[in-house]
């Protein structure tokens, strides 16, 4: 029996990447798993698809994070299917890198509302569904932050964000007995990085080097952690940020 049996989790932006690859190892361990995505059903549903065929169960819903309704929605197909809420993934974010002089109103708000105000649109929400037990809320956050590269300033901030609200949620849901943590990945081969072009630049080949372990990281890096946080064994963990980045900061 897997470790998180008889849970239910939803992860947003879960159709490629770090959210696939939390989404499937969740349902790996025993969870029943609500794949949101905002635009990719086809790569939602081949999540959905590879949990089944592993005996698995998942539905796909689409949903913008930063809208209210989208985030209602989500949760009320969740409700709906598996009856319950235990563990949340706020996975999904978007990235744009731009020196300061190129930095525009859209630029800053189109990262800030998906990495910012989502996240906060989700668990607020979600906060309504988990049960007397509690649950566990895993954010996604980066190394972004203690790096500090140029042409990064409002990505970076978003992060910023995250960290501080994981700390500020932390206090404001334990008495509910939701514990909120925070994964803060280096750099991962996602299809998002590939789709910048930074696989085979020296951006990726500096950032290699500057990472102990000697490698980029990879989704099923990522994964083994939100499953740990997501169980009982990371029970007595709140307001934490867990650099998973092979040793880069």
């Amino acid at each position: 029996m897997g470790k998180l049996q008889g849970k239910v989790a939803v992860v947003t932006g879960a159709s490629k990447g770090i959210g696939a690859g939390i989404a499937k190892s969740l349902a790996a361990e025993g969870a029943a798993v609500v794949v949101n995505y905002a635009s990719s059903r086809e790569g939602a549903d081949r999540v959905v698809s590879e949990i089944a065929s592993k005996g698995g169960k998942a539905i796909a819903v689409q949903g913008d994070v930063a809208k209210a309704s989208d985030v209602q929605r989500l949760f009320a197909e969740s409700k709906k299917t598996f009856g319950q809420l235990d563990i949340l993934v706020n996975n999904a974010g978007v990235y744009q890198f731009a020196p300061l002089e190129e930095i525009s109103e859209e630029h800053f708000q189109r990262q800030f509302q998906t990495n910012v105000l989502g996240l906060l649109l989700v668990t607020q929400e979600a906060a309504k569904h988990f049960g007397p037990e509690g649950g566990s809320v895993i954010n996604i956050g980066s190394t972004a932050t203690t790096m500090l590269l140029p042409a990064t300033a409002v990505y970076t901030a978003t992060k910023g964000a995250v960290d501080a609200v994981t700390g500020v949620l932390a206090k404001e849901l334990a008495p509910k007995k939701i514990r909120v943590n925070s994964i803060n990945p280096g750099g991962v081969e996602t299809e998002g990085v590939h789709a910048l072009g930074i696989i085979g630049t020296d951006f990726e080949k500096d950032l290699t080097a500057k990472t102990p372990l000697g490698r980029i990281g990879q989704p099923n890096d990522i994964a083994p952690v939100a499953v740990f946080l997501a169980s009982e064994d990371s029970g007595w963990l709140t307001g934490e940020l867990i650099q998973v980045s092979g040793g880069l900061r």
